[in-house]
């Protein structure tokens, strides 16, 4: 459902008063195929009643029609033709977007009854809930926050109907002119003159909105409101800055409070907080959207970009290293330049313009070019550890997983269309080892098929989609389509991954592509002896690898596995008669290849416990003159678990073991 208060379109405006015209029997064909004749017409409220009687008092708005044709509708609707309809009540997900998008408006409601002067702009539903734009005279306190969450409360209880009515386009922009509210206006005069707009009000407030909406203000029971944050108006940096104001809605007590806890372990985890105490990596205003990695936050990219060239070169992939600059005349080629300058750092020597690059696909074709390929090449594997820049708005900035200089574990697969289901189904089963590998195990797959203005024949999207379905079915994957969402040169499947908050993270992909190799002229020849175009195959495990960091830490709350933390092993010694020893311990830890560290200071041992401890070390060893005479240490695993006493050799195999299984 789209539901943006921003927006309005023209309806068959069905107001809530009935539609004078002749009872007629209509057929209702209910979701489980049952169907029953009324005289109409009738709004959907009164079939809900005419169901049973609880089902009306639980009806949030209805669904009319069946498939891409179906469309949320309000309770108030009025049906007047033979049609398939379900009554949507809070058990389903397009109840809750309907809570969400109604609270919105009852934010907008409290505000204009606290704040009269505060205009309202546009306020649309968003994952978790909702936000609405205002433009007012001061910055919005925490104080404030807190009287409007009372104030919709309030409103809530007093259940006032939300009521819809239709008004010709140029009436609604004198009529929201009239009361002072200029934002809406101005939307409103961007819809064509001829059309209608609908409004929608409760109690004292009326705001421009497509709908739907809950019945009344008393659905609305469980939401609170999250905080306040700068917004430019209609997303512009030019324009004024306006206050956001968000908040989350559910349709039950228990689900609003699975998700505040949820939102406070994400605290806990956030990256950014993690990054400081961990000594990983700094953020610094003289490079906005580029990271300052420190020596443990280094080791870690480390061994997820060794691991990674690792997989490239068990899995037949040829790592290449294309360069940083490349000339505005390749990106205009591509067709870069014309849908992507805005997003492009850019430079100028000698008079000839270049881009600093946003992906490396282009180069990877300038290196496929160079010499003749052969079918009997075919499929050429391409990776590289590409930097890449893209000037993202500074609002749009976060921590180190929304970044403007970032590492792509970027691969390109030249194949031919015959090859592309295998190369999928080789692709997916490589991706879901490495996501097991860090931790990852729920995997959501999804299929993005030809969207309404696209190139290239039916034939050849008919091919490329199936190719894509069956390389995941043959990967046993189960996935669901989403139609009309490929990029306007092929289809692509999009891999999600969820972490251990429920939280779905887009990482992976692999998309087709045959429009790059005929922009740029790429080639190969076929067994016939005659000149062909490859398909390319863009692709993807973990993305941007400082975003893919950046999950990482919250996924494990920094407590990072043995093989992945940036130091494995920390030994202390209870006293300075043992630091020989301890110094021995490390050296052939780390002749082994652990990362170890000592603590020879004077402190005493609970302070050392307690350091490594808060650092998140996977395992820490205590050295006393008993373990120094004995040749062996006392073992702590993180989490405050005692291993007790074991011989220096018999730990060294126990951590090597760790590591190798990657647990």
């Amino acid at each position: 459902m789209a539901a943006f208060c921003f927006s309005a379109h023209p309806f068959s405006p069905l107001p809530d008063a009935r539609h004078p015209k002749e009872l007629s029997m209509l057929t209702i064909t209910l979701p489980d195929g049952a169907q029953r004749e009324y005289p109409g017409p009738l709004t959907v409220a009164e079939i809900a009643a005419s169901i049973a009687p609880g089902l009306a008092k639980a009806a949030l708005g209805g669904r009319v029609g069946t498939g891409d044709a179906a469309r949320l509708v309000d309770t108030s609707h009025l049906i007047d033709t033979d049609t398939a309809l379900a009554i949507v009540t809070d058990k389903d997900a397009a109840g809750l977007e309907l809570v969400r998008h109604s609270t919105a408006h009852l934010l907008a409601y409290a505000v204009k009854e606290l704040f009269p002067e505060a205009q309202v702009t546009i306020g649309p539903v968003i994952e978790h809930g909702f936000y609405y734009d205002f433009a007012y005279k001061r910055p919005f306190t925490p104080d404030d926050l807190a009287a409007i969450e009372k104030k919709m409360q309030e409103l809530a209880k007093k259940d006032e109907r939300v009521v819809r009515r239709v008004l010709p386009r140029d009436e609604a922009v004198a009529y929201f002119k009239s009361l002072g509210e200029a934002y809406k206006a101005e939307l409103i005069e961007a819809i064509p003159a001829d059309q209608d707009v609908s409004l929608y009000r409760e109690g004292a407030f009326e705001d421009l909105c497509r709908g739907p909406h809950v019945p009344s203000t008393g659905k609305l029971k469980h939401f609170k409101l999250m905080k306040v944050a700068g917004a430019y108006w209609r997303g512009d940096h030019r324009n004024e800055q306006l206050q956001r104001i968000y908040g989350t809605a559910w349709t039950s007590k228990d689900d609003l409070q699975k998700y505040l806890t949820m939102l406070e372990e994400a605290e806990k985890r956030d990256h950014r907080r993690l990054g400081r105490e961990l000594d990983l990596f700094h953020l610094d205003e003289h490079s906005p959207g580029t990271v300052f990695w420190h020596p443990k936050g280094w080791t870690l990219w480390q061994e997820v970009e060794q691991y990674m060239r690792r997989v490239y070169r068990e899995n037949g992939y040829q790592e290449v290293k294309g360069p940083q600059i490349l000339d505005k005349s390749l990106w205009e080629k591509t067709g870069h330049w014309d849908k992507y300058r805005e997003n492009m750092f850019t430079t100028e020597s000698e008079k000839r313009d270049y881009a600093l690059k946003p992906m490396n696909c282009p180069g990877h074709i300038l290196i496929y070019k160079q010499g003749i390929k052969s079918y009997r090449d075919l499929p050429l594997r391409y990776g590289e550890f590409g930097q890449c820049h893209r000037n993202e708005p500074t609002g749009g900035l976060h921590g180190i997983m929304r970044v403007r200089g970032f590492t792509q574990d970027d691969g390109h697969i030249f194949c031919t269309e015959s090859q592309i289901q295998a190369e999928v189904t080789a692709f997916t089963s490589l991706l879901q080892k490495v996501y097991k590998d860090f931790g990852f195990t729920e995997i959501i797959y999804k299929l993005s098929t030809r969207p309404e203005k696209r190139i290239g024949s039916e034939e050849s999207w008919d091919k490329a989609e199936n190719a894509l379905a069956e390389g995941l079915r043959a990967s046993g994957c189960e996935f669901e389509y989403l139609p009309g969402e490929g990029a306007f040169y092929g289809p692509k499947i999009e891999y999600t991954l969820k972490d251990a908050l429920g939280r779905p993270w887009q990482c992976g992909t692999i998309q087709v592509d045959p429009n790059l190799p005929e922009r740029l002229d790429a080639e190969f020849v076929g067994e016939d002896g005659t000149r062909h175009r490859p398909v390319m195959l863009h692709r993807a495990i973990v993305g941007s690898l400082e975003r893919f960091i950046g999950i990482l830490i919250e996924q494990h709350a920094g407590a990072l596995p043995a093989w992945l933390a940036p130091v494995q092993v920390g030994v202390a010694s209870i006293t300075d008669a043992q630091s020989d020893y301890v110094r021995d311990v490390v050296q052939a830890l780390q002749k082994q290849g652990v990362r170890a560290v000592a603590d020879l200071r004077s402190d005493k041992i609970t302070y050392k416990i307690r350091e490594f401890s808060l650092q998140k070390v996977p395992y820490i060893l205590v050295v006393g003159d008993k373990e120094k005479a004995n040749g062996a240490v006392a073992v702590r695993a993180r989490g405050n678990q005692d291993l007790g006493v074991m011989a220096l050799a018999d730990f060294q195999a126990k951590v090597a073991a760790d590591i190798t299984a990657k647990r």
